[in-house]
Protein backbone atom coordinates (compact mmCIF):
# COMPACT_ATOMS: atom_id res chain seq x y z
CA UNK A 1 0.00 0.00 0.00
CA UNK A 2 1.58 3.51 -1.55
CA UNK A 3 0.82 6.23 -3.14
CA UNK A 4 1.50 4.94 -6.78
CA UNK A 5 -0.81 1.82 -5.73
CA UNK A 6 1.92 -0.70 -7.07
CA UNK A 7 4.93 -2.27 -5.84
CA UNK A 8 7.81 0.74 -5.97
CA UNK A 9 10.83 -0.32 -8.33
CA UNK A 10 14.19 -0.89 -7.47
CA UNK A 11 13.43 -2.81 -4.07
CA UNK A 12 14.16 -6.49 -4.18
CA UNK A 13 13.76 -6.94 -0.08
CA UNK A 14 11.82 -5.61 2.61
CA UNK A 15 15.01 -4.26 3.89
CA UNK A 16 16.14 -0.83 5.00
CA UNK A 17 19.46 0.14 4.05
CA UNK A 18 21.56 2.80 5.72
CA UNK A 19 24.72 4.76 5.37
CA UNK A 20 27.26 3.16 8.68
CA UNK A 21 26.66 6.71 10.83
CA UNK A 22 23.19 6.62 9.74
CA UNK A 23 22.60 3.06 11.68
CA UNK A 24 24.82 3.94 14.35
CA UNK A 25 22.73 6.85 15.10
CA UNK A 26 19.34 5.06 14.25
CA UNK A 27 20.14 2.44 16.41
CA UNK A 28 20.63 4.80 19.51
CA UNK A 29 17.35 6.41 18.44
CA UNK A 30 15.95 2.59 19.36
CA UNK A 31 17.61 2.26 22.78
CA UNK A 32 16.03 5.58 23.61
CA UNK A 33 12.98 4.53 22.54
CA UNK A 34 13.25 1.46 24.29
CA UNK A 35 13.53 2.82 27.62
CA UNK A 36 10.83 4.79 27.03
CA UNK A 37 8.49 2.19 25.71
CA UNK A 38 8.57 2.66 22.07
CA UNK A 39 9.40 1.07 19.33
CA UNK A 40 10.53 2.16 15.75
CA UNK A 41 8.92 1.23 12.82
CA UNK A 42 10.59 1.87 9.36
CA UNK A 43 8.37 2.89 6.27
CA UNK A 44 11.46 3.74 3.87
CA UNK A 45 15.61 4.34 4.17
CA UNK A 46 17.86 3.87 1.13
CA UNK A 47 15.85 4.93 -1.80
CA UNK A 48 16.78 3.51 -5.08
CA UNK A 49 17.31 5.64 -8.27
CA UNK A 50 15.24 3.25 -10.00
CA UNK A 51 12.21 3.83 -7.29
CA UNK A 52 12.62 8.17 -7.92
CA UNK A 53 12.61 7.43 -11.79
CA UNK A 54 9.40 5.41 -10.98
CA UNK A 55 7.51 8.25 -8.45
CA UNK A 56 8.19 10.53 -12.12
CA UNK A 57 7.08 7.91 -13.94
CA UNK A 58 3.83 7.68 -11.92
CA UNK A 59 3.55 11.62 -11.97
CA UNK A 60 3.42 11.94 -15.74
CA UNK A 61 0.29 9.52 -16.15
CA UNK A 62 -2.33 11.86 -14.87
CA UNK A 63 -4.98 10.12 -15.45
CA UNK A 64 -3.95 7.21 -13.15
CA UNK A 65 -5.81 8.79 -9.96
CA UNK A 66 -7.02 5.63 -7.71
CA UNK A 67 -4.74 6.54 -5.30
CA UNK A 68 -5.68 10.67 -5.15
CA UNK A 69 -8.46 10.33 -1.98
CA UNK A 70 -5.71 8.53 0.49
CA UNK A 71 -2.59 10.30 -0.63
CA UNK A 72 -2.74 13.25 -2.02
CA UNK A 73 -6.44 14.81 -2.30
CA UNK A 74 -5.76 18.33 -2.38
CA UNK A 75 -2.85 18.69 -5.04
CA UNK A 76 -2.26 17.06 -8.93
CA UNK A 77 0.37 15.07 -8.99
CA UNK A 78 2.83 17.55 -11.03
CA UNK A 79 1.76 19.66 -7.83
CA UNK A 80 3.53 17.15 -5.38
CA UNK A 81 6.71 17.83 -6.93
CA UNK A 82 6.23 21.23 -7.01
CA UNK A 83 4.97 21.83 -3.63
CA UNK A 84 8.06 19.55 -2.04
CA UNK A 85 6.02 16.41 -1.41
CA UNK A 86 8.31 14.35 -3.72
CA UNK A 87 11.79 15.23 -4.31
CA UNK A 88 13.00 14.93 -8.33
CA UNK A 89 15.99 14.06 -6.41
CA UNK A 90 15.27 12.30 -3.19
CA UNK A 91 17.75 12.76 -0.05
CA UNK A 92 16.78 8.64 0.51
CA UNK A 93 19.15 7.56 -2.43
CA UNK A 94 22.29 9.21 0.02
CA UNK A 95 21.27 6.03 2.15
CA UNK A 96 20.80 8.90 5.31
CA UNK A 97 17.49 9.85 5.38
CA UNK A 98 14.69 7.53 7.02
CA UNK A 99 10.82 8.11 7.11
CA UNK A 100 9.73 6.72 10.66
CA UNK A 101 7.13 6.63 13.23
CA UNK A 102 7.34 4.96 17.03
CA UNK A 103 5.59 1.89 18.01
CA UNK A 104 4.00 1.35 21.67
CA UNK A 105 6.32 -1.88 22.84
CA UNK A 106 3.42 -3.25 25.11
CA UNK A 107 0.60 -3.18 22.67
CA UNK A 108 2.53 -3.39 18.94
CA UNK A 109 0.02 -0.17 17.84
CA UNK A 110 1.58 2.68 16.04
CA UNK A 111 1.38 5.85 17.76
CA UNK A 112 -0.91 8.43 16.47
CA UNK A 113 0.72 10.57 14.53
CA UNK A 114 -2.91 12.59 12.97
CA UNK A 115 -2.50 11.43 9.61
CA UNK A 116 -1.12 8.15 7.92
CA UNK A 117 2.33 8.18 6.50
CA UNK A 118 2.77 9.51 3.00
CA UNK A 119 -0.06 11.71 3.19
CA UNK A 120 0.55 14.32 0.83
CA UNK A 121 -1.58 17.47 3.16
CA UNK A 122 -0.79 20.54 5.48
CA UNK A 123 -2.29 17.92 8.30
CA UNK A 124 1.24 15.83 7.77
CA UNK A 125 3.27 19.12 8.21
CA UNK A 126 5.55 18.19 11.47
CA UNK A 127 3.99 21.46 13.30
CA UNK A 128 0.51 21.26 12.17
CA UNK A 129 -1.96 22.27 14.65
CA UNK A 130 -4.80 20.69 12.87
CA UNK A 131 -4.23 17.38 14.73
CA UNK A 132 -4.66 16.37 18.01
CA UNK A 133 -2.98 17.16 20.93
CA UNK A 134 -1.97 13.43 21.33
CA UNK A 135 -0.44 13.63 17.93
CA UNK A 136 1.02 16.73 18.46
CA UNK A 137 2.93 15.00 21.35
CA UNK A 138 3.85 12.01 19.64
CA UNK A 139 5.63 13.88 16.53
CA UNK A 140 7.46 16.06 19.19
CA UNK A 141 8.42 12.71 21.09
CA UNK A 142 9.77 11.32 17.34
CA UNK A 143 10.84 14.47 16.31
CA UNK A 144 13.20 14.90 19.53
CA UNK A 145 14.79 11.46 19.73
CA UNK A 146 15.74 12.07 16.15
CA UNK A 147 17.42 15.39 16.39
CA UNK A 148 19.09 14.31 19.69
CA UNK A 149 20.84 11.80 17.55
CA UNK A 150 21.50 14.36 14.46
CA UNK A 151 18.92 13.67 12.07
CA UNK A 152 17.29 16.71 10.97
CA UNK A 153 13.26 16.62 10.18
CA UNK A 154 12.02 17.77 7.05
CA UNK A 155 8.88 19.98 8.07
CA UNK A 156 6.66 18.74 5.56
CA UNK A 157 6.30 15.36 6.93
CA UNK A 158 5.81 14.19 10.32
CA UNK A 159 7.87 11.24 9.74
CA UNK A 160 10.86 12.06 7.43
CA UNK A 161 14.43 12.76 8.91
Amino acid sequence: DNFVGAPVEGYSAPRGLLTLPAAQALARVAEVARREGFLLKAFDCYRPARAVAHFKRWAEDEADTRTKLDYYPLYSKPELFEQGYIASQSGHSRGSTLDMTLVDAQDGQDLEMGTPFDLFSPLSWGTSLEVSEKAQANRKRLARMMMDQGFEPFAMEWWHF
